[in-house]
């Protein structure tokens, strides 16, 4: 029997096929090989077992779920030294778990994907919070529940957090943010995000770094892992067809506009959408020169 070694858009589509063994360490770290295909994933994750390993010899049998916090804070943002990108917040390297090791610097939502995975080492309850603008970490305390800013380790306060969503509540149309919460809640604000919405915030903000580089075939790689991600979500099959169509691959944007048209039945953008569509069957297949 001939065995091949599937390509690294094929691995990741059997990391995240089941939700109910999603390893999200795995697949975080398997989204920067949209852009270095050939990096090995086995290494990576091998480096985190060293630095759990390193963390766990330090813990004593009896430790609390409080000194066990400590503990972990203290080896994550003082000895490893673990922070936010702030100099350069917008490169793509922060959203790949192997260069946030390598740098230690990231973005919230990289900067969490580590420290969970070493919080759930250490035996502490910890989920990912899909915070609007700032991923945040929640961990279960005997005490009660401890919001945690994955930048600098700070355990942030009601006040602290309606200060940060009041932002986006105004753009949503929401007024102040007391108002606006008064209706939905903090508490909706603050649920477990899930390893697969944790992995599609990630490529999300890759995604908004090469559209706005115009960086098509970059682009095109992060919206193959987003298709396969979240297959009924049509939204990202449309924008794949788009980005086909800019880098002159007809047949696929027309498969993939096709479908979306088809899919999504109640898009507002329906017609400019047939229109384009139109156009790229009109324009038969590219010319070679």
């Amino acid at each position: 029997m001939r065995w091949t070694v599937p390509s690294s858009l094929e691995y990741f589509a059997l990391l995240v096929g089941d939700d109910s063994h999603f390893p999200l360490t795995e697949a975080a770290v398997s989204i920067a090989q949209s852009e270095h295909p050939a990096l090995d994933l086995q290494s990576v994750l091998g480096e985190i077992d060293t630095l759990a390993e390193r963390l766990l010899v330090r813990l004593p049998r009896d430790a609390s779920a409080l000194h066990r916090v400590k503990l972990l804070h203290r080896y994550f943002f003082e000895e490893l030294g673990f922070a936010g990108n702030v100099n350069d917040y917008y490169s793509t390297a922060n959203s790949y778990v192997h260069e946030v090791l390598r740098t230690r610097r990231g973005i919230p939502i990289s900067l969490a994907v580590i420290y969970l995975e070493l919080a759930h080492r250490v035996g502490l309850g910890a989920t990912g919070v899909s915070f609007p603008g700032h991923f945040l970490v929640k961990l279960r305390l005997p005490l009660g529940d401890a919001v945690i800013d994955p930048m600098t380790g700070t355990s942030l306060s009601r006040e602290a957090l309606l200060g940060q969503i009041e932002p986006y509540l105004q753009r949503a149309g929401a007024g102040a943010a007391g108002v606006g919460l008064e209706d939905r809640g903090l508490a909706a604000f603050l649920g477990p995000a899930a390893p697969r919405e944790i992995v599609a915030r990630m490529l999300r903000n890759l995604e908004a770094i090469h559209r706005a580089a115009k960086d098509w075939p970059q682009l095109l790689a992060v919206q193959q892992r987003l298709v396969i991600l979240q297959p009924r979500d049509w939204d990202w099959r449309r924008d794949r067809g788009l980005t086909y169509a800019q880098l002159g691959q007809t047949d696929a944007a027309i498969d993939d506009l096709t479908g979306y048209l088809r899919h999504a039945r109640n898009a507002a953008d329906r017609a400019s959408i047939a229109a384009r569509l139109q156009a790229l069957r009109a324009s038969g297949p590219p010319r070679w020169h």
